[in-house]
């Protein structure tokens, strides 16, 4: 287990100092691998490289094609024109609910969640000026529209933490929609009125909308040039019915949906291959990533000391649901990454909760859910798409962490014991 230990806190410090997690995964491994006794080549290139391939393997399709459906919406000014309309209707005035629903909408609608961030901040910046809200704020709302409950808990998303668990547990994008969505809303709500609450301290205190420093360009949208809002909804619309109603793949369901966007938005052809390009080179970061990863859970789990580790996790007593939703949060938590986290956990012991869920008569639909939900209840400082979020909006961990902390990692975990207890009673 030292072995282990320590190459886990290894790899949340580097990562903490903004090392690349692509060099100082396989660099940790190394660690975990001499001080476990396994042969050191043999570890990398075996045991590292399969765990990384694997994923890749598996999961490299939908990163290209969600990160190519995403830079399509936010080049085009789809992803701009659908949250400009939910903002004007919801009013300025409701700034943070204007972006959160915009967030979500995207998200929900199969919009990569770095991209949402993306397309939809210059939109944010104006809604927080005008609102006269301090920009503290941006990071925690972001987190709560983008990478919460329509990442993880809403049936039906399309993101990849609710499509892993379906090869594993032989379920579907909808499985256990009533813990879904009563999870769903314990962190849509909590996390809306803690964010209203922390709003109104900073302006008690004079902590008001500052502009953005240190040369960072903030875009102004111009509504008159945005596409047709409803035109620009329907090919996320598409996605979550085509993947949820006619049970397609989420690949052929991202494919229509790309082309629905080309052809709604065939006047603006010309910057479809730099969008498409774009889209293209960042997925291949995204994947490469997360796959670095799991290739580090892959040496972690052929550790003898990894069998420990099992045991002890397996042998939880009551719910099984318990030990899932711990092995997975763990995992996400360690590599910063909700998807890499789950694979890894799944990966090495997807087959045991999924046999028993046969042989105590659980639902397997549960035991998705759980995983999905739990995965994105790990936001820690060093997390991947925190440090992309804190890059966008120019702030920092000091800034504003303490509120993603709240939204995006406690009131998360509270939504997983719900959703564990609702499994427990029935209720799925």
């Amino acid at each position: 287990m030292f072995s282990i230990i320590v190459g886990l806190v290894l790899l949340m410090l580097l990562a903490y100092l903004g090392w690349s997690i692509i060099w100082i995964a396989p660099l940790v491994s190394a660690v975990v691998a001499l001080l476990s006794g396994l042969d050191l080549l043999p570890a990398y290139t075996q045991t590292y490289m399969t765990g990384f391939v694997d994923f890749a393997k598996q999961w490299f399709p939908v990163f290209l094609l969600g990160a190519i459906f995403g830079k399509l919406m936010e080049d085009t000014g789809a992803a701009q024109a659908v949250a400009f309309k939910i903002t004007q209707l919801l009013g300025k005035k409701r700034a943070i609910l204007g972006v959160l629903i915009a967030a979500a909408v995207l998200t929900y609608g199969g919009v990569s969640l770095f991209v949402v961030v993306f397309a939809i901040y210059p939109l944010a910046i104006a809604l927080f000026r005008e609102a006269d809200i301090s920009r503290k704020l941006l990071p925690g709302t972001f987190a709560l529209g983008a990478f919460t409950f329509t990442m993880t808990a809403l049936p039906g998303t399309p993101q990849i933490q609710n499509l892993i668990p379906i090869p594993y547990f032989k379920t579907t994008p909808l499985s256990a929609p009533i813990m879904g969505i009563v999870a769903g809303l314990i962190m849509a709500v909590g996390g809306y009125f803690y964010l209203k609450w922390r709003e109104g301290r900073l302006t008690k205190v004079g902590d008001t909308f500052d502009e953005p420093k240190g040369g960072q360009e903030v875009k102004q949208i111009k509504a008159e040039e945005l596409p047709n809002w409803i035109l620009s909804f329907l090919p996320l619309l598409i996605v979550v019915i085509t993947l949820n109603g006619f049970k397609w793949d989420i690949i052929p369901s991202l494919i229509v949906g790309t082309l629905a966007i080309m052809l709604f938005n065939i006047k603006k052809y010309k910057s479809f291959i730099g969008a498409i390009n774009g889209g293209a080179s960042g997925s291949v970061m995204a994947i490469i990533n997360t796959s670095a990863a799991v290739g580090f859970g892959a040496v972690v789990t052929a550790a003898p000391g990894f069998e420990t580790l099992t045991d002890i996790l397996l042998g939880i007593k009551g719910n099984p649901l318990i030990s899932e939703a711990l092995s997975v949060q763990l995992m996400a938590m360690i590599t910063g990454s909700a998807s890499g986290g789950m694979g890894i956990a799944l990966e090495a012991l997807g087959d045991q909760y999924y046999q028993l869920a046969q042989s105590t008569g659980m639902n397997p639909d549960a035991f998705h859910r759980i995983a999905a939900i739990a995965s994105g209840a790990s936001i820690l400082p060093h997390n991947g798409a925190l440090l992309t979020l804190f890059a966008v909006t120019g702030l920092t961990h000091k800034d504003s962490y303490k509120d993603i902390a709240v939204v995006a990692l406690l009131i998360p975990t509270v939504a997983v014991v719900v959703a564990i207890i609702m499994a427990s009673i029935g209720i799925m």
